[in-house]
């Protein structure tokens, strides 16, 4: 394509930096029919390839210098967005641009959250985006072992369920009014994406519907809640319980052997002693000691404390004697035992420290693998689910390590390849493990790693792969076996676009391999959907709602075929995101034709 020809187009969108999530914004850009020109001073010549193939212009160069911008059109684009290699260069492109057109919408990649909101003041609410911030949820889901996407419209509350087939019938005679959102054949061909309710499936196919829970619940369909015991009761994890559990593992650990068997001689001692003071030791009116008296005298003994309220003095030869080794062992062996633990806390908190302890009587948990940006979102969306979580790192000098020790989660540095690590970090016990390193490679070695390890519950733990290439990832999964591998761009790139659009995109989700988004939009007088009805929509997007502005908001769903769009009219619509941006691009500039 000719770069000359570049200034003279109107309403594209610029996006500075190829990279991470720049790949998949323009790719998604292209699919929606957005013209787009890609800005780099550094562009990787296999990226370039890609873009130049859907004949997008590549104009190398740096952003932040005047001259390049207006070779991109800088006077009549109608966004730019700012994902370049660093924060600092992504900050200088964002203000250069809202300076030079202030009018114009920036869409900003940040990950600093006090820097974000200083640049919002100046690009506006909703255009400061951070990948990790938009990634996470959908990691932390898979960690979950959820298959169901929530989501609130106008107040009322929304959800998928996945459900294997058991016969062959129409979507309609199984569901009924249930929306219809994917079906993954069980043959292996492709997700077929918002099918009609006439289409056909056959028995082992996976269908995923949506509905309030209400719906769900009525058709038996309400899929159980992260932490379920199978019987739609909430499991509660209870630390007092895990707590004796960490106990009798740390004392059964061969490395404190020494420290049990003095617990074991200090408590033989104290029954012993019970038992003789009780038997043998002689009141001054000439009864016996209670069982409790008894105890009470000898843990005063060997304490050393001597209240004067019992003594050995008026008692036979033979108490005397025992008196005399109760006292003596009992504290030798009260100082050996807080010996040991003082020992065993004090090399605890310096392992610790060092990212290098062993954690014992640890299960249930869930481990991650790599502490970067997206690394500490899926740790705080974890814990807010009340999971416990272990994390493990390479780098000491991360500079996530001190957030994530401030958390409460236990931090291991050493390398997750190998497999004394996953030995530490108590991968055999865990309900999940999500590698999440920057390094693709390294993340693909870990996961084979951990699936060697797991051996038979590798069926059952959910392993997150974080990988960025989305060709690769589908060849780890097919080759591999790997059931949810993830890549971060993908699952941002799509509110990205959205935001450059200047459309509202409330979340996003994968079903098999194909990503839909959610989308909200105002019905516009005389524009894109204004009187259409839901059947002249495209096949492949569901109208999920209607919040009527002529009847004070009602919520309409499911709305029929034949119901129109009609102006003010709050719409919620669901589709792949190449459809759905076709759409809601359509609306907002005002194109009913080609919505058509």
């Amino acid at each position: 394509m000719d770069r000359a020809s570049v200034p003279s187009w109107e309403g594209h969108v610029i996006v500075c930096g190829l990279q991470g999530v720049g790949l998949r914004m323009v790719e998604q850009l292209h699919q929606a029919g957005v013209q787009v020109v890609v800005v780099d001073d550094d562009p990787d010549p296999r990226l370039v390839r890609i873009v130049e193939a859907w004949e997008i212009p590549v104009i190398v160069g740096s952003p932040r210098i005047g001259g390049i911008l207006d070779r991109a059109g800088l006077a009549t684009a109608q966004a730019v967005v700012c994902a370049e290699r660093t924060e600092v260069q992504t900050l200088e492109t964002a203000l250069l641009v809202s300076e030079r057109r202030p009018d114009i919408r920036v869409v900003v990649q940040l990950a600093n959250a006090a820097v974000g909101a200083a640049v919002a003041d100046v690009t506006g609410p909703g255009t400061v985006l951070d990948v990790a911030a938009l990634a996470a949820p959908s990691i932390v889901e898979a960690c979950l072992g959820s298959d169901s996407f929530q989501i609130e419209f106008a107040g009322a509350q929304f959800m998928t369920s996945e459900v294997e087939v058991a016969r062959y019938a129409s979507l309609r005679s199984l569901f009924g009014a249930l929306a219809p959102i994917a079906v993954v054949p069980a043959d292996g061909s492709g997700t077929v994406a918002c099918p009609g309710r006439d289409h056909q499936v056959h028995i082992g196919d996976r269908v995923t519907v949506l509905g309030t829970p209400e719906e769900l619940q009525a058709a038996d369909l309400l899929p159980a809640k992260s932490g379920d015991d199978g019987s739609g009761l909430r499991v509660h994890h209870h630390s007092g319980a895990g707590l004796l559990k960490r106990i009798a593992a740390l004392l059964g650990s061969d490395d404190n052997s020494a420290l049990r068997y003095a617990m074991v001689a200090a408590s033989t001692l104290i029954v012993v002693s019970t038992v003789v003071l009780r038997l043998a030791y002689r009141l001054p009116h000439g009864g016996h000691m209670t069982v409790l008296t008894a105890l009470y005298f000898t843990v005063e003994t060997i304490s050393t404390v001597g209240y004067g309220d019992f003594s050995f003095a008026d008692q036979s030869t033979a108490v005397e004697v025992f008196g005399i080794l109760l006292i003596a062992g009992g504290a030798t062996l009260l100082t050996t035992v807080f010996a040991l633990i003082t020992n065993v806390l004090v090399s605890w908190r310096i392992e610790q420290s060092l990212g290098r302890q062993q954690l014992v009587g640890l299960e249930g948990h869930v481990v991650v693998i790599g502490l970067g940006s997206v690394g500490i979102r899926v740790l705080e969306g974890l814990q807010a689910e009340g999971r416990e979580v272990v994390v493990v790192e390479r780098n000491e000098n991360n500079r996530f390590l001190n957030q994530a020790r401030a958390l409460g989660a236990p931090v291991l540095i050493a390398d997750s390849t190998q497999r004394q690590t996953l030995e530490d970090a108590n991968v055999h016990s865990a309900a999940a493990v999500a590698v999440l390193t920057s390094d693709d490679l390294t993340n693909i070695e870990t996961g084979l790693a951990v699936r060697d390890y797991l051996g038979e519950r590798w069926l059952n733990v959910p392993v997150v792969l974080r990988v960025f290439d989305r060709e690769l990832g589908r060849t780890v999964e097919h080759h591999f076996d790997f059931r949810h591998v993830r890549s971060t761009s993908a699952l941002a790139a799509p509110r990205f676009v959205g935001a450059a659009l200047g459309l509202d995109i409330p979340g996003s989700f994968t079903v098999g391999e194909q990503a839909f988004l959610v989308g909200r939009l105002t019905v516009a007088p005389s524009r894109g959907l204004d009187g259409l009805a839901m059947v002249d929509l495209p096949a492949q997007t569901r109208v999920i709602a209607l919040s009527r502005a002529a009847d004070d908001g009602r919520l309409e769903h499911p709305p029929r075929r034949d119901t129109r769009f009609a102006p003010g009219d709050q719409a919620y619509l669901l589709g792949p995101y190449e459809e759905l941006l076709r759409v809601l691009r359509h609306q907002h500039e005002g194109d009913v034709g080609t919505t058509v």
